[in-house]
């Protein structure tokens, strides 16, 4: 697939939460084909300490504004860099990049659930959106450590319909991902999922113990995005290592180590 190295601008940039922003990126062009789970590197200007690009997520593609959604979490000098962005900046990103997720042919009549938690509900929404424009209606489960940590669920809610568990209790089930009962009333043919490690391999889990095809996105340390660097070596079943950045960052279950 093509890559692009694109100065965008900053369309909007809005602060969800202390340690979250969402960055809307508009082109001056249309902006070329990206598919759910790909994410895009991002120069950050002028921050001293910053020397590489940062990997995010591709969150949204709005092909009616020409917008790339980028949903930031804040960690360190580079990504409270891009938080700081404003209105008309013009930010260079490398784009698509990594493999995303499989999608359902259309036609068929798949029960999917997306499981995302803390920042790795980001690739769940344009998942879903993408979903949502080829006929299924997914199911979406978040995660979080309490209500103030779920971000974007009314756009979610756009794409499907939204279950939602928190460490604390404060909003739907208490508790983890896997605890919830939607797992128990509802028999799903395929899960997505992204996000803290210990989650996904919990999901893998119950996924392979029911029998449920599942992929997952891993967010492995990336500096360089090409493979290039090897910072990201992820060990597969075959005791073979591959890159995330180029082989991933989406992989099917079944190929990782996890399971063994």
């Amino acid at each position: 697939m093509k890559k692009y190295m694109l100065d965008l601008k900053v369309a909007a940039n809005e602060r969800l939460h202390p340690n979250y922003c969402l960055l809307k990126l508009r082109g001056d062009e249309a902006l070329p084909e990206m598919h759910p789970g790909q994410f895009v590197q991002v120069r950050v200007e002028d921050s001293p300490r910053t020397f590489l690009r940062r990997p995010i997520s591709i969150n949204y593609v709005d092909r009616e504004r020409n917008e790339l959604w980028l949903l930031i979490q804040l960690v360190g000098e580079g990504t409270r860099h891009l938080a700081e962005a404003r209105v008309g900046d013009s930010i260079n990103v490398l784009l698509p990049l990594g493999n995303g997720f499989t999608l359902p042919n259309e036609g068929d009549t798949q029960k999917l659930l997306l499981v995302g938690g803390g920042v790795g509900t980001a690739p769940m929404l344009y998942l879903g959106a993408c979903l949502k424009a080829g006929g299924f209606t997914p199911t979406f489960l978040l995660g979080a450590r309490s209500e103030g940590d779920l971000l974007q669920l009314d756009a979610f809610r756009a794409w499907g319909e939204v279950y939602v568990t928190t460490e604390d209790g404060s909003m739907g089930e208490r508790g983890y991902v896997t605890n919830h009962s939607v797992l128990k009333e509802k028999r799903f043919d395929m899960i997505y999922t992204c996000g803290p490690k210990p989650m996904m391999m919990a999901v893998a889990r119950y996924a392979s113990a029911e029998g449920i095809a599942c992929e997952v996105s891993l967010e492995n340390t990336m500096a360089c995005g090409i493979g290039a660097c090897l910072c990201c070596v992820e060990k597969l079943k075959d005791e073979h290592h591959v890159c995330v950045c180029t082989e991933g960052p989406v992989f099917n279950i079944e190929k990782l180590s996890w399971l063994n």
